[in-house]
């Protein structure tokens, strides 16, 4: 028997289905008949014979069709269906071209065939409405209709700009603020917005065509603003037991009805009208001719419309008080704080920690709504950039972003117009560079106020705040600082301020109640009037005193007089005598020169600048080889001789560890300043100086040495000094000495790091001088380049290092402390605060009272914050007190909620911190530390969430 047998039950089908018998057995015979077949799959499929197998396949096909013109429609895509899923990628390629051809395709989606860029550009002319249709076509129509690109040139056209610079994940930012805005009806025209937000292209001045409109639009606002209030004071205020639907009666003659909401409305836009229009009355009253007016009416109502700015000390409107802002990285800024005039309003603030938004909190709440005649910004910066907050530095481009662009438009918006001396003074050298000055005018067509800032020709320690100024006009420094205060701190700011800093550390628990309170007791009110008003200065010791004393001993000492007494009260007499006609010529001579007698100032306003700039960099390249040349004769080269002599006072080895860094650099100086004493010799108008200092550049090895090694160098002088008296005694005979100019060997040191921002702002103060088609031009450039990319890799050093400063000094301050030294975690800020208890949690939040536990204090990295146990012990009869921290927790960023909790009777100042375990409520003592501190914590944590 064949071992090719039918299955009953196929063959039940094959007879079901219409084949005949005959042919049923003529295929069973043929099957039958074949020598030793083989199959695949199935014994019904003959492989070995092609002839039978291909008429097995055309019958099985035939049957198949057969079926397939039987069936219902949804049997037959069923069957399709089935079909597809079995076959293979080539198998359904080949189906795809066949449908292709049998029904070609006439439309297709383009966003699947175009490229992306072109998609979008299709899109960009669509109007707002049909992009939000467009966007609800599919999933790949609405990624492509709610990319950025698209969506903010409408918004920009509108004058809508976003108050937060979006993340790199986040999607759709621009489109939710067009609905939002649109949702508010807050629309503006783009001449209105460029009134409300400015352009870099044109100023924010008004037409007058459009102040009536501009002036409806803003009490628009303002209405919408006090609705906005009043809904939310309702809300909080109205008592539960009470209906406010039903009034009784009783009352009414007892209680007087306050006013209806739509009544106060329409009284409150009649207010501002008549504000505003004061106001015009006031910018436009000199342009009145009251000789002209024929009607006492019109005298009285101007001069009753002048009389209400008068301010409460009788001064007029030209009275207004100037505004300083001062970091606190500028280093002794509690000098200045006590140089500054009483007609000026001061904010310091700690750079450390702080964002703009709550730097502008606080100018705010400081201004208390004032106008202001000029702004100051006293911060760090260099000669392209300044620094403002911690990481944030402002230049040409950084000041698009939309918030640092918010925090100009409101700072300067209480500042008077520039057509009323209103006026933004920096200082920092920005008008030395072509960066700087493209920042100056990017700010003033910002804000639409004259941009000041010194040039940066004078080197030294912030000697170039007394250098000459960009613009015209009064002296600015002079305008919100003492002159003698101010002289004082800019030649020892660098000093004083490790003093000052030393002494903060001490006094920092302290320090703000002990400036109030001696301000209050010492000074008060009648002695700061009579330091700005009698110009009580003037009649302390000044330095010229000093140095007339100090000329009248040295006389005495030569001359060796029989009555010294009467020798020197005719030396100060000529002395005298001499000054005065000194003066005298000098005011004959020159009307307009600078109050600030050290600064260099040119006489002839003329002369050639690159000829000045080129000679302050010798003669400040000549002191810099001096203070070198002072370390070798001084420190070195006795040392050497002694090490040769076998008397050695340090070995060989840390001999040339201390200063062989510092002697490469003295080599390479001193061959940079021959070569440059050569040019001044042959200046002229087209002398060039840029291959010199590019030879300087390729020799920069040496500083790189020096600065690389500089840690080892402080170390091994440390070292030396604790083991060996001998040069302990060695450093005392010689440091702070006439020779080295009253400074240690370790203050000789600094002098390398200062000289090369001193190369950095001469040199771009050079180039922008020199006309770019001068030969010196372009190797000027490539000199810039290179130091300025030296420049950032020293300060990218010496940030790196008060870091690792800055985690030690808190490692150490918290006992019982972690590990806190971990990857790349840095300290952001610390603030101490009150930890409270919520003693009625279950009742409204403006009820609640609170109960004060401890002290702590809060220490923010860029990835967790610790929270430490403070503990204030004052010492016995002494204003010192010791502080003690005890580590309590650590919570990390991204699991930490914060929540503000509004102020009350109860509480001030407080906040919620919640992690996943514990929670805690803190507050501060003053509002200010809060918005540093809250601002801080919300931007730390938006970050580690974004990294995690």
């Amino acid at each position: 028997m064949s071992k090719y047998r039918a299955n009953p039950e196929v063959t039940h089908r094959w007879k079901m289905s219409g084949i005949n018998g005959s042919e049923w057995s003529r295929s069973r015979s043929v099957w039958s008949c074949s020598e030793n077949p083989e199959s695949t799959f199935s014994a019904w499929t003959p492989v070995t014979n092609r002839a039978y197998n291909q008429q097995l396949f055309l019958e099985r096909t035939t049957l198949i069709f057969h079926w397939f013109d039987l069936w219902a429609d949804q049997q037959r895509k069923e069957f399709i269906d089935q079909l597809l899923r079995r076959c293979s990628k080539t198998q359904l390629k080949f189906t795809s071209d066949c449908l292709a051809e049998s029904v070609p395709v006439t439309q297709k989606d383009f966003t699947t065939v175009l490229p992306r860029f072109l998609c979008l550009n299709i899109l960009s002319f669509l109007s707002p409405q049909d992009m939000c249709a467009a966007a609800q076509v599919c999933w790949n129509w609405r990624f492509l209709a709610e990319q950025d690109c698209l969506w903010s040139p409408k918004c920009i056209r509108r004058g809508w700009f976003l108050p937060y610079s979006p993340s790199d994940h986040e999607y759709g930012a621009w489109k939710r603020h067009y609905v939002a805005c649109t949702a508010s009806m807050d629309i503006l025209t783009p001449r209105e917005a460029a009134v409300v937000y400015g352009t870099l292209n044109e100023s924010l001045a008004a037409p007058e065509e459009f102040e009536d409109r501009w002036r409806e639009h803003k009490i628009r606002q303002t209405i919408r603003e006090k609705i906005a209030e009043h809904k939310q004071v309702a809300l909080t205020s109205r008592r539960a037991w009470l209906n406010s639907s039903k009034s009784s009666s009783s009352f009414t003659g007892a209680i007087r009805k306050p006013p209806s909401l739509t009544n106060a409305l329409v009284q409150l836009g009649e207010d501002c009208r008549l504000n505003s229009f004061l106001s015009s009355l006031e910018t436009r009253e000199s342009q009145f001719d009251l000789n002209m007016s024929g009607t006492l009416g019109r005298k009285s109502m101007l001069k009753s419309s002048s009389s209400l700015f008068i301010r409460p000390g009788g001064t007029s409107k030209n009275t207004l008080p100037h505004f300083l802002l001062v970091s606190s990285k500028i280093p002794g800024y509690e000098l200045l704080l006590a140089a500054v005039k009483v007609s000026v309003v001061v904010l310091p603030y700690d750079s450390y920690g702080m964002t703009l938004d709550a730097l502008l909190s606080l100018v705010e709440m400081k201004i208390n709504g004032r106008k202001l005649q000029s702004v100051g910004v006293l911060v760090p910066g260099s000669t392209d950039d300044m620094t403002l907050t911690d990481g944030l530095n402002i230049t040409a481009k950084t000041l698009l972003k939309p918030s640092v662009r918010e925090f100009w438009e409101k700072l300067c918006g209480w500042v008077v117009p520039a057509s009323e001396g209103g006026s933004l003074n920096i200082f920092a050298p920005l008008a030395a560079s072509g960066a700087g000055m493209d920042l100056l005018r990017n700010l003033s067509s910002l804000t639409g106020l004259c941009v000041r800032a010194p040039t940066g020709i004078c080197t030294g320690s912030f000697q170039n705040i007394l250098s000459e100024w960009s613009g015209s006009g009064v002296f600015p420094p002079l305008v919100f600082l003492h002159e003698a205060l101010l002289l004082s701190w800019a030649k020892q700011a660098k000093w004083t301020g490790e003093a000052c800093k030393q002494m903060r550390k001490q006094l920092e628990p302290q320090l703000h109640f002990l400036c109030n309170e001696i301000r209050g007791r010492i000074l008060g009110n009648t002695s700061l009037f009579l330091w700005d008003q009698i110009k009580m200065p003037e009649l302390s010791l000044k330095s010229e005193v000093m140095q007339c004393l100090v000329h009248g001993l040295v006389a005495l000492m030569e001359e060796t007089p029989d009555d010294p007494i009467d020798f020197l009260g005719h030396f100060l007499l000529e002395s005298s005598v001499n000054n005065l006609k000194v003066t005298g010529s000098r005011k004959e001579h020159d009307s307009f020169k600078s109050p600030i007698t050290d600064s260099p100032k040119v006489s002839n306003i003329d002369a050639d600048r690159r000829s000045t700039v080129f000679k302050e960099l010798l003669d400040s390249e000549k002191t810099f080889v001096k203070q070198l040349q002072t370390v070798a004769t001084v420190y070195y080269t006795p040392l050497r001789a002694a090490l040769d002599s076998n008397r050695a006072i340090i070995s060989s080895v840390n001999l040339l560890t201390i200063f062989c860094p510092l002697l490469d650099i003295l080599q390479t100086n001193n061959v940079f300043l021959q070569e440059l004493s050569e040019r001044w010799q042959e200046w002229g108008p087209l002398q060039c100086v840029g291959d010199v200092c590019v030879k300087f550049c390729i020799k920069l090895r040496v500083y790189t040495n020096f600065f690389n090694n500089y840690p080892a160098i402080l170390r091994t002088i440390d070292k030396c000094r604790e083991m060996l008296p001998v040069f302990r005694n060695f450093l005392k005979r010689h440091d702070c000495t006439i020779a080295t100019r009253m400074m240690s060997l370790q203050e000789l040191l600094l002098t390398p790091d200062a000289r090369v921002d001193e190369y950095v702002t001469l040199l771009q103060a050079l180039k922008l001088h020199t006309p770019t088609e001068h030969p010196d031009y372009t190797q000027l450039s490539s000199t810039v380049n290179s130091l300025s990319a030296y420049r950032s890799f020293i300060h990218e050093l010496k940030k790196s290092v008060d870091r690792d400063v800055r985690m030690m000094e808190v490692q150490n301050r918290i006992q019982s402390c972690p590990n806190l030294l971990e990857g790349s975690r840095y300290l952001i800020t610390s603030q101490d605060v009150a930890l409270l208890n919520c003693l009625n949690g279950d009742i409204a939040a403006s009820l609640r009272m609170y109960e004060h536990v401890s002290d702590m204090e809060l220490v923010l990295f860029n990835d967790a914050l610790v929270l430490t146990e403070r503990s204030v012990t004052h010492i016995p009869f002494s204003l010192a007190v010791n502080v003690t921290h005890r580590f309590l927790a650590s919570v990390a960023l991204h699991c930490l909620n914060l929540t503000d909790i509004m102020d009350s009777k109860y509480v001030e100042n407080a906040f919620e911190l919640e992690s996943p375990k514990r929670r805690w409520i803190c507050a501060t003592d003053r509002e200010e530390d809060k918005l540093r501190l809250l601002a801080a914590l919300r931007s730390a944590i938006n970050s580690a969430i974004t990294r995690n």
